[in-house]
């Protein structure tokens, strides 16, 4: 019986291509290295963390959805990023 292989999802992201796409859409705003907030909270350890800023549950659908439609704060970045950039960039975000 062969075993069917699903769709790439974000896990399977480049963690190192998704600094990059960090460091040119969200540097700007959210530090990396750190909890401190710029003008969004810092983002280390956020696949760590209980909730979301929206108050939903981390995850890598959520953190996907919030980076597609933003916040009243934040832009939506959903036309703004490909498919595999947000992969990346949630790879990454899964490495802080």
């Amino acid at each position: 019986m062969l075993a069917l292989r699903l769709p790439a999802v974000a896990a399977d992201g480049d963690a190192k291509k998704g600094e990059s796409v960090f460091n040119d859409n969200c540097g700007v705003c959210h530090n990396a290295d750190s909890t401190d907030a710029k003008v969004g909270p810092g983002l280390k350890g956020l696949f760590k963390k209980a909730k979301l800023v929206n108050d939903k549950p981390v995850s890598e659908e959520n953190v996907r959805a919030l980076i597609n439609e933003g916040t009243s704060a934040m832009p939506p970045m959903g036309d703004g990023m490909k498919a595999d950039e947000k992969d990346n960039l949630i790879a990454y975000l899964k490495s802080l």
